[in-house]
């Protein structure tokens, strides 16, 4: 069975919200600031404000990190040197702070140890305003900015960012609240001071973008990082033609379609996106099906499906190719020892699945390693009005 090609489709146009009722009307003249205001004095919509609650009860309890079992596991990681240009991402770190004045570098700069590396969120709502946003500075600081990402990523994993900030930025005028969400309504932050030596990392996060950097040396750690679209395309506009997230799409349901029947039994653990089945909690309005959002950061997630071991090179092949487009935000040289540790780990790699796997599916899919974990998920309606889950609205999450 073959899966679909890379074009745009416009699907998604049959669901264009009414932008006549009154949430959109006070979108289009709201603010950031005023968005978030309004959603904190009339807790709307009241499922998000559920979330949001549990967020900071999730905060209160010290950082762990994600586990099968609620046992931390030791010696996964370790200090290595991956070739991280470091000496230009800390030059373009410090041109940045330099082009600022006393309050927003103060602004700009957390301890290397500060707590509020946690406090990043994939919601439009700006819930955690620290260091500098974007569509509040200049050009020249929107430049110095994105600079900071272009040194640190990868160019492919610098035009994903991109690509998603100007898919944000379509959504944002098709819902007329492109004050809210535009292609610069994002912010960044700096954990400890930029260095070639000590550790130190940035965080970059909005609506649909959040990235985590973490640097020691030449090495990096990006993670935990959140990437999503709705819609995953833009089909009108000085970009039309964008499609993103397809690569993991794509290669996720041939995996799923080549196992073979036994092995697909064994991954599918729901066959409905929202299965009368599934165990309270394990679905929820803004999270859905995903697991390791914002805030989940000691989460227990025990492994579930098939392991990798179990399946074929063909398959196995499959495996790499869907982590390396995950680790497509990474340098070359860190990226490909990222996937010789994970191809280490095969044996104690996990696949699970819910939903149908024919090309037309919507479908949630998660592969789970001792030192990676990545999700894929088709998500209902935000903004557009597709009440079921549709393929034109995606959310993926990588956490080491």
């Amino acid at each position: 069975m073959s899966v679909e090609s890379n074009k745009t489709t416009g699907e998604f146009r049959a669901y264009l919200p009414d932008l006549t009722t009154p949430r959109f009307v006070d979108l289009a003249k709201s603010s950031a600031h005023d968005h978030v205001q309004s959603f904190h004095q009339y807790s709307r919509p009241p499922w998000l404000k559920a979330l949001y609650d549990h967020w900071q009860r999730q905060l209160e309890a010290p950082f762990k990190g994600v586990t099968t079992d609620g046992h931390v596991r030791p010696g996964l990681f370790h200090l290595q040197d991956e070739g991280v240009e470091i000496e230009n991402i800390v030059a373009s770190a410090q041109k940045l702070m330099g082009l600022l004045d006393d309050a927003q570098r103060t602004k700009l700069c957390y301890h290397v140890d500060s707590p509020a590396w946690r406090t990043w969120s994939n919601p439009e709502f700006l819930f955690s305003n620290k260091g500098i946003r974007l569509d509040e500075v200049d050009q020249l600081l929107q430049d110095a900015a994105l600079n900071v990402l272009k040194a640190s990523l990868s160019p492919e994993g610098y035009d994903k960012a991109r690509s998603a900030m100007r898919v944000n930025h379509f959504l944002g005028e098709l819902c007329n609240g492109s004050r809210v969400m535009n292609e610069y309504s994002y912010n960044i932050v700096f954990f400890g001071k930029p260095s070639t030596s000590e550790a130190w990392g940035w965080s970059f996060y909005g609506h649909h973008l959040c990235l985590n950097a973490f640097f020691s040396g030449r090495q990096v750690v990006l993670s935990p990082w959140f990437t999503g679209a709705e819609p995953n395309e833009i089909d009108r506009g000085p970009h039309a033609g964008l499609k993103i997230m397809r690569r993991e799409e794509t290669a996720g349901l041939k995996l799923m379609q080549q196992l073979g029947t036994d092995l697909q039994r064994k991954a599918q653990l729901f066959k409905l996106m929202k299965d009368p089945g599934m165990p309270r909690g394990r679905w929820n309005h803004d999270d859905q099906r995903h697991l390791l959002g914002a805030y989940q950061d000691n989460r227990i997630v025990p492994n579930e499906g098939v392991r990798v071991g179990e399946m074929g090179l063909e398959q196995q092949a499959l495996v790499l190719d869907i982590l390396d487009a995950y680790l497509l935000y990474l340098p070359k040289r860190s990226r490909e020892m990222q996937l010789d540790r994970c191809r280490g780990f095969f044996d104690e790699t996990f696949f699970c699945w819910i939903g149908g796997f024919s090309n037309s599916d919507p479908f949630y899919f998660r592969l789970q390693s001792p030192v990676m974990i990545v999700e894929f998920d088709h998500h209902s309606g935000v903004f557009l009005a597709n009440e079921e889950p549709a393929k034109f609205h995606i959310h993926t999450i990588l956490r080491k």
